[in-house]
């Protein structure tokens, strides 16, 4: 299967990177290299990107579509890691950063990948195939509380309870291997008119298989503390957790005291390390929608190094 995918907001992304030609960036989620591929072109021969994903599928693709560059650097890591791979090429500092946290197109329609409860396939959900947790490690492995836990907090599905009894109550039977075992089970298990109900719990299971949540705001703090002054860093998210996670960690680091509001004096001698660009998200545009509908719940939001 061809690695397909249609990068959301790249417009948008360019303009609020502030390319300088000479500049060295960081795609932190490359995919098939699109965002990077609008950067390498703003970049001079003395520009330098560097990018990373775990998918070695989208590797692969992105080297294929980027092989005109020969000014990027290719990557096989999860961006938590990005301090390790600046500090092993030597890279103190960088002029801007992306991180575009969705799932890629390829990922959800490719059934063996196990993403989409849209296509039948084996129930894996890893974005890094040397991961050995797999979502169907969690639903036939984890306890009942551990099954709800995951639904409520990373899926906020208010069936949590009952779901997580059911897929204990098949398991015991028969085990849960399939994404259409799962949807149906999750189906059956939920009193709603809603389409698609099972979305949630699919959400749940692979933000906790590749510990999405765990290692964003690490990952957001890591490459600020990166960034030149003036360098930007924009983040496109999906649901609402991940976009919650980068409004809420690009305020704290924009604030110069966190003391509690009853002391007399700061005493954290905390200081202000980016400045919010984009006060609200950045959304995709009509003309964009009609191209790619996928771009609906992509937010992009943008601070500056301070």
């Amino acid at each position: 299967m061809e690695f397909n995918h249609i990068s959301v907001l790249a417009d948008e992304v360019i303009e609020n990177l502030n390319i300088k030609p000479d500049g060295i960036y960081v795609d932190l989620t490359l995919g098939k290299g699109g965002h990077s591929k609008r950067i390498l072109e703003k970049l001079s021969e003395n520009g330098r990107l560097i990018a990373l994903d775990q998918d070695q599928d989208a590797l692969n693709a992105a080297k294929k579509n980027l092989s005109d560059y020969p000014n990027v650097t290719f990557i096989k890591s999860n961006f938590e890691n990005i301090d390790k791979v600046l500090d092993q090429l030597e890279i103190s500092k960088i002029d801007g950063a992306l991180m575009d946290i969705g799932v890629s197109s390829y990922q959800i329609d490719n059934a063996q990948r196990g993403f989409s409860y849209m296509h039948d396939g084996p129930l894996d959900m890893r974005m890094d195939a040397n991961n050995e947790l797999t979502a169907e490690k969690i639903v036939n492995g984890y306890s009942l509380d551990e099954l709800q836990e995951i639904f409520s907090k990373y899926g906020e599905e208010r069936f949590s309870k009952t779901i997580a009894r059911n897929i204990v109550e098949t398991r015991n039977k028969q085990r849960i291997d399939t994404t259409f075992k799962l949807r149906d089970l999750v189906n059956k298990s939920v009193k709603t008119k809603e389409v698609h109900p099972e979305k949630r719990v699919f959400q749940a299971l692979r933000i906790e298989v590749n510990r999405e949540l765990e290692v964003l705001e690490k990952t957001l703090q890591k490459v600020i503390d990166y960034l030149n002054k003036d360098a930007r860093l924009c983040v496109i998210s999906f649901h609402s957790l991940e976009d919650r996670i980068v409004k809420n960690t690009f305020k704290e680091l924009e604030k110069d005291c966190i003391c509690p509001p009853d002391l007399p004096v700061c005493v954290c001698n905390h200081k202000a390390k980016v400045k919010i660009i984009t006060k609200k998200p950045i959304t995709a545009s009509k003309k964009e929608l009609k191209e790619n509908s996928r771009a609906k719940s992509a937010k992009l939001r943008v601070c500056k190094r301070i």
